[in-house]
């Protein structure tokens, strides 16, 4: 699929829109939540994607009223998710636009998740090398639906906001990617390769 001229970068999330995981992360989420009696319904999961674990989990605790180390259960939450990754597929249809354009224009991978997971994920799926920078929670500040985390991947592949492209799979997403002024693609309207 040949780009529009005005794109000279793409950015792309990582869980759920390179990566099939988002059920994984369920999973994960499932086990965590259930051994420290936190109540979280599968559409509220899906409802923060792109939010990192930490503040999910500290927003959890404070509605229901529990004092636990949300830090810590980000990190068992993780570690609970680690072993799932093997099972982890690509989206093959967001997959190809990337190695299509693999060395033609800078690309960069802009995720709510862990540098460590999300670089985990990316080998797995032999596709790391596909991409010029990874910009994951620790790098910004402000997290989707703030814009931070996409100006951050534009910036470090050295390309304006308004010449980039981004590739999402949530609301809070795409929201980030409209606030930095890229081109947003709902990945969940593309065909299925």
């Amino acid at each position: 699929m040949k780009l529009p001229e005005h794109i000279k970068g793409l950015i792309f999330d990582c869980d759920g829109t390179l990566a099939d995981t988002m059920p994984l992360h369920w999973h994960a989420w499932k086990i965590v939540t259930q051994r420290h009696g936190i109540h979280f319904p599968e559409d509220r999961f899906y409802s923060f994607g792109g939010v990192p674990s930490r503040d999910i989990m500290k927003m959890l605790a404070k509605e229901q009223g529990r004092s636990l180390d949300h830090i810590a259960v980000a990190h068992e939450k993780e570690e609970t998710y680690i072993p799932l990754i093997s099972q982890a597929g690509p989206v093959h249809a967001v997959v190809e636009i990337a190695k299509e354009n693999h060395g033609r224009i800078p690309m960069a991978v802009a995720s709510g998740g862990s540098q460590k997971i999300i670089c985990m994920v990316l080998d797995h799926l032999n596709i790391r090398h596909l991409f010029d920078a990874i910009v994951t929670n620790e790098m910004v500040k402000n997290q989707k639906p703030s814009p931070d985390i996409f100006l951050e991947a534009a910036r470090r592949i050295g390309v304006g906001p308004k010449f980039c492209r981004a590739y999402e799979d949530t609301d809070l997403g795409l929201q980030a990617i409209r606030a930095a002024g890229m081109e947003a693609v709902d990945v969940r309207k593309m065909p299925v390769v």
